[in-house]
């Protein structure tokens, strides 16, 4: 019965009149080849295999074609120059990252609003007038080049910072003196998803390297075998030396820490073969050997500090909320571990030793809450948030377990990110930095709604708007989706996202089953053979805004990045009559082959392979590339990537428009826009982000009859 209302709904939604957003006239040809795969006795077509091969001259002329025809497009859409105008408006504030401390002083990034990257400051003291360290944007003339990183050294005399070039995951190591901030001629190439771990005498650190790939290769070979080594000040990377491998397992992840007490180096083990974990220990005092201390890989471990042999650890052992546990390394026996703060209902998204406390960050539906709690466990207090929403951590900012001041950042949906200091001593909360936001958050409201998957599992979602909106069964929603990972997606604040409800538009975000929300059970209900789980909870989504009388088809769009990319092209794959507006953004959209290419294989666990045979069956029956159909009316589709992306390589992307634009029965535009020198997301400069930003919003605007006037942006 419910099936039929929702359906009469859609179909009366469809009656409404409102024009259909036409594409070009004709698009860049894509020559379709014959390869066939055989998987377990399956041969399945892959006709624009070709479109792998980025630098060659076809795919290289492909690609300018294709970007001049969106670019055509796009730049042509009414109102494009209005929406970017305000953006760049509100973008043009002071933003700040969150400080670290090290030496007394302390590091913070700030931008003054329109610069391309963050410029690095250093202050001697909390109230000292701080001085540039560090100015990326001095780096490239197009703000390309970006800082992946920074490490201050226990004394605060050294800084050890890494460079981005391009978007690119690649990280060059650099370091930098600190009082005269000058270089010095340390220069460390070939790492990547690594933090400098340094020493406590700060002589040198840990870092992760792995062997140089061939030429022309960079972007697209595996990263493996990497290596723990050690860097000491002042030596060239040549004379680092090896501290641990695994060669016998070229693809586990391996990442250095040192404890605050600088005696042990902690080694993070990532099998890639499940989302379990090891931890190795190895005491640098006595220049001990690694010690495989949890090494079952049975469950999640994070390491988070250590009161001299007893370290702490989260872990979802026997405990799919998370608990936190003591482990003694003089009595590692499984049955001598103590839990020190027991699971509650709500998850554990991070905890922290700071201040002599463990700080605990907890999810409780899909919001923050931080609680207070001595080493032994007893419960302290809880620090008061300023509203509900999202607080976030820098792990490398954290602080350390003697400080007595705790730094982490807030935000919502229309609350700019705000830098807040918790004094341990005072047991009081205050503002660090705070933005000058250029609209009024009064104006806007938000709420969490509960509405019921396929398969009757209850989903929360999160939806923002103006507050003089009323349900008119055709308001304008953008349903924005992720469900993996174990990631948790909850209220934060984005300048496009402002610029859209200001428009009149409807932000719906749901917490899609994959993600963190709600704990292990709800990761694993969206992973693997049950990822369909994740589409169907993106599709209700949007079921649910139009049976509930907010929108109908014609006026929902969903947008996604990276595994948020994938949820796009399956829910538009599965239900094109649902939306009428797509934007899958650096998406993994061939799930037969994304483990052949850089960290792909790390995916793995999350969603099996194409290598399995059961696995091939449940990832073809989902994948977007492999699921398009010809002759199909497909919603118009901005699909997005950048060049440089050597995390979900181009190639998803690439493969899946050209195949999109074969399949497209419909006059609904099929766009791919495909940026130069740029990566996955990280360190994109702010004029790309604001170009991009304006792209989607005119082109969303567009697709869904959304009308740029004047009037949405009075003088707040």
């Amino acid at each position: 019965m419910r099936a039929i209302l929702v359906l009469s709904l859609l179909l009366l939604a469809g009656c409404k009149g409102h024009r259909e957003a036409k594409g070009p006239k004709s698009y860049p040809p894509a020559a379709e080849v014959d390869v066939v795969d055989t998987y377990h006795g399956t041969a399945v077509a892959d006709p624009y295999r070709w479109l792998e091969e980025e630098d060659s001259p076809a795919t290289r002329a492909w690609i300018e074609a294709q970007n001049e025809v969106t670019r055509e497009y796009l730049d042509d859409l009414p109102g494009r120059e209005r929406i970017r105008g305000r953006l760049e408006s509100l973008w043009n504030i002071e933003r700040y990252a969150i400080p670290s401390k090290a030496g007394g002083r302390y590091f913070y990034a700030r931008n003054d609003g329109l610069q391309n990257q963050y410029v690095l400051f250093v202050a001697d003291a909390l109230d000292a007038e701080p001085r540039v360290l560090l100015d990326p944007n001095a780096l490239s003339p197009d703000g390309t080049v970006a800082l992946a990183g920074r490490w201050p050294s226990p004394d605060g005399k050294h800084l050890a910072y890494a460079l981005s070039q391009g978007g690119s995951d690649w990280r060059e190591i650099f370091l930098r003196d600190v009082d005269t901030g000058t270089d010095r001629v340390d220069h460390l190439r070939w790492t990547k998803f690594s933090d400098a771990a340094w020493t406590a005498d700060s002589k040198g650190f840990y870092y992760v390297r792995f062997p140089e790939p061939a030429k022309g290769e960079e972007l697209k070979a595996l990263s493996e075998n990497g290596k723990i080594v050690y860097h000491a000040i002042g030596t060239a990377q040549e004379q680092d030396k090896v501290v641990y491998e695994r060669p016998d397992h070229p693809k586990w992840g391996i990442y250095p820490g040192v404890t605050d007490d600088g005696r042990y180096l902690v080694i993070w083990v990532d099998t890639n073969e499940s989302r379990n974990n090891g931890v190795f220990v190895k005491d640098l005092a006595n220049d001990g050997p690694v010690v495989e201390l949890l090494d079952r890989m049975d469950a999640q471990y994070w390491p988070i500090g250590n009161d001299g042999t007893v370290f702490w650890f989260v872990t979802d052992l026997d405990a799919p909320m998370r608990r936190i546990i003591a482990i003694d390394l003089a009595n590692p026996a499984r049955e001598a571990w103590k839990t020190i703060v027991p699971e509650q209902p709500y998850a554990i998204e991070g905890a922290y030793v700071v201040g002599d406390r463990i700080v605990v960050h907890y999810l409780r539906r899909a919001q923050s809450r931080i609680e207070l709690f001595h080493p032994d466990g007893t419960p302290d207090r809880a620090i008061p948030l300023p509203a509900a929403g999202s607080a976030s951590f820098r792990r490398d900012a954290v602080g350390r377990r003697t400080d007595r001041e705790l730094f982490f950042a807030f935000s919502g949906f229309v609350e700019p990110e705000t830098i807040h200091r918790y004094d341990f001593d005072a047991g009081k909360l205050s503002v660090f930095r705070r933005s000058k936001v250029g609209f009024d958050p009064e104006r806007f409201t938000t709420t969490q709604v509960v509405y019921r998957s396929r398969d009757g599992t209850p989903v929360t979602m999160f939806l923002a708007h103006r507050k003089d909106l009323r349900k008119s069964g055709d308001l304008p929603v953008l349903l924005d989706g992720y469900g993996g990972f174990d990631i948790a997606i909850t209220p934060s604040f984005s300048v496009e996202d402002l610029v859209w409800m200001e428009m009149g538009g409807v932000l719906a975000v749901p917490n899609l089953r994959g993600g963190g929300e709600y704990g292990k059970p709800w990761h694993e209900a969206g992973m693997r053979e049950r990822k369909q789980n994740v589409f169907d909870d993106f599709i209700a989504a949007a079921e649910s805004l139009v049976t509930n009388g907010y929108s109908n088809r014609r006026r929902i769009a969903i947008r996604g990045t990276s595994n948020g990319g994938l949820l796009v092209g399956a829910c538009m794959t599965q239900r094109p009559d649902l939306f009428a507006a797509c934007i899958p953004e650096v998406g993994v959209m061939d799930m037969l082959r994304f483990h052949k290419f850089t960290i792909g294989y790390s995916w793995v666990p999350e969603y099996g392979s194409s290598d399995d045979p059961e696995m091939f069956k449940v990832l073809r029956a989902y994948s977007p590339y492999e699921n398009l159909r010809k002759g199909t009316k497909y919603p118009a589709t901005l699909v997005m990537t950048a060049d440089h992306d050597d995390r979900v390589v181009p190639l998803h992307s690439f493969k899946f428009a050209a195949r999109l634009q074969a399949c497209q029965a419909g006059r609904a535009p099929v766009l791919i826009r495909i940026d130069t020198k740029a990566g996955h997301g990280a360190g994109t400069p702010t004029r790309k982000r604001i170009d991009a930003a304006a792209d989607r919003l005119s082109f969303l605007a567009h697709a869904l009859d959304v009308k740029v006037e004047r009037r949405f942006w009075k003088k707040d």
